[in-house]
């Protein structure tokens, strides 16, 4: 094959046993897409081990912009669903930030934004849906919370669902935590929206309080929401109020009615420098999990380059937020050795086995974000009192990709049900950002040898990818091409009235930058990324 082109297609993807704590497995590829699919999010039915879910943001076209995708599997991830798509609220607007969850019955729910985008004015807002078939099929979304709620602070950033599947009075109880989109427009609040009834409608407040204020620092005070075994709701978010404390730090606000009133306690101060700031594109966000064996037992992880560069770290509380242990850095790549960690996630098992995942740069080649990285992980067991050593979730290492520098995109989640680890990331291996899967035992016990079939795309050719003045695009189905700028604007249209092979197009008069090349076969429509120099 001509090395100055570029072939994209849809592959088969298999997954091999695996040991935990040995070796690591072939990483499914779950959305096959050829362009653009972000911001993963994966839940697991916690009353059927076997019922996954997984959302993501995921490109559709320019005028649909993106649109949140959804997969279910019924066997423990062996075989997947169709992708379904949430269609929009209103047309024109573009979709974001999917988290998922169950409630007591094995109903789920998706929580995710739909908007115009970040250019002002901002309309749109953060909505949830329900599916009673597992996710196959969704309900008409609910309103959360839109861009009016409180001026022009467009409330609606990255929403965070969690659902209370105790078996307390607030049982049943939806929560989702957003922030401020608008980050010139200070002072800044988590905000906790709550319904009651199943979705149906939803109340907002404050989360943070006089005394316990997020600030006018920080302009992204992400609140990290979880709720207990007993019904507890609790909320982790940072703060930067120089008459609260000289330093930073962490508040947890905890709420027995259901998000009426609050305590505070403070999670950490943190009095040595987290100097995080310092690290460009990092995915830096921190995350607060509840031990279901355990109401009493918080976890809180969060990153730090206090010790010389990006660490992961985790603090811990056994009585319910009062007290917190003194820090455990979990990578144990050498002490400053200028790799940096993050996107961070965890997660407990039922019986109270912690996982704790992150993207691993210690076989890159310096500590910036743009090197090649790796999705790590370390386990304790409910009985041990250490981590594990760290092992890998993914099988390869991947080479850095600019998509992975915007907000958000490279996502991941894990969970952890009956001694088995499941993970859902964005990683750019195939060169294009796609949702990818990993399922591992924690006990040792060997999974079986399983096969994903992808969708059936004819072979196109796009080259050379960079250009300089021209183009060519090759298929033996070629119907027509379509080529936007990034936003959105038609430059040219190209239809192949002579069934040829090949269309070159000329792009010498093209300003440099990125190009979106929209392809249509006689079996489908797909888009590619395109740079002009």
């Amino acid at each position: 094959m001509d090395l100055k082109k570029i072939k994209f297609k849809h592959t088969i993807t298999i997954i091999f046993t695996v040991y935990l704590l040995a070796s690591y497995g072939q990483n499914q590829n779950l959305s096959n897409g050829v362009i653009f699919d972000g911001e993963p999010y994966l839940s697991i039915n916690p009353f059927n081990s076997q019922h996954i879910v997984v959302a993501w943001m995921g490109w559709v076209n320019l005028s649909n912009k993106f649109k949140i995708k959804i997969k279910s599997s019924f066997d423990g991830g062996e075989t997947w669903s169709t992708t379904s798509e949430l269609p929009h609220t209103v047309s024109g607007y573009t979709s974001a930030d999917p988290s998922i969850d169950f409630n007591q019955n094995g109903e789920v729910f998706v929580c995710y934004i739909d908007f115009t985008g970040t250019e002002a004015p901002v309309t749109g807002g953060v909505y949830v849906s329900k599916s009673t078939d597992g996710g196959l099929t969704w309900n008409t979304p609910t309103e959360v919370i839109n861009t009016n709620y409180d001026g022009t602070k467009w409330p609606i950033d990255r929403p965070w669902m969690v659902i209370d599947k105790s078996a307390s009075v607030n049982s049943g109880n939806i929560y989702v935590t957003t922030m401020n989109l608008n980050r010139d427009n200070p002072s800044f609040n988590p905000y906790l929206s709550i319904s009651n009834d199943s979705g149906n409608s939803f109340t907002t407040t404050y989360i943070d309080a006089v005394g316990w204020l997020a600030g006018s620092i920080n302009p992204l005070p992400m609140c990290s929401p979880a709720v207990s075994s007993n019904g507890i709701f609790y909320g982790v978010y940072p703060s930067f109020v120089l008459t609260q404390s000289l330093y930073a730090q962490a508040f947890l606000a905890t709420s027995i009615d259901a998000g009426s009133t609050f305590t505070y306690n403070t999670t950490i101060t943190h009095t040595t420098p987290t100097n995080i700031g310092n690290y460009s594109y990092a995915k830096k966000a921190s995350l607060l999990l509840c031990n279901p064996s355990n109401a009493s037992h918080l976890a809180y992880i969060y990153l730090s380059a206090e010790l010389g560069d990006l660490d992961v770290f985790l603090i811990e509380s056994l009585n319910a937020g009062v007290n917190w242990t003194t820090p455990t850095r979990i990578n144990d790549d050498p002490i400053g050795n200028n790799r940096m960690q993050d996107l961070i996630w965890g997660d407990f098992d039922s019986d109270g086995d912690l996982v704790i995942s992150w993207r691993d740069r210690r076989n890159g080649t310096d500590g910036t974000f743009q090197n090649p990285s790796e999705i790590w992980a370390s386990y304790r067991s409910h009985t041990a009192t250490e981590f594990s050593p760290n092992f890998q979730i993914t099988n390869q290492l991947v080479s850095f990709d600019t998509d992975l520098e915007h907000a958000g995109n490279d996502f991941m989640s894990i969970k952890t049900q009956d001694d088995i680890l499941y993970a859902a990331w964005g990683d750019p291996r195939d060169g294009e950002l796609n949702i990818w899967f990993q399922r591992l035992a924690t006990d040792g016990t060997v999974l079986s040898i399983n096969q994903i079939s992808s969708e059936k795309i004819p072979d196109i050719f796009i080259y050379p990818n960079p250009t300089m003045s021209k183009i060519s695009i090759e298929s033996d189905a070629l119907k027509k091409v379509i080529i936007y700028d990034l936003s959105g604007k038609v430059l040219l249209t190209k239809t192949n009235n002579n069934n040829i092979n090949v269309i070159e197009i000329n792009t010498e008069t093209y300003p440099s930058g990125t190009y979106i090349i929209e392809v249509t076969t006689s079996e489908t429509t797909y888009t590619k990324k395109v740079v002009k120099h």
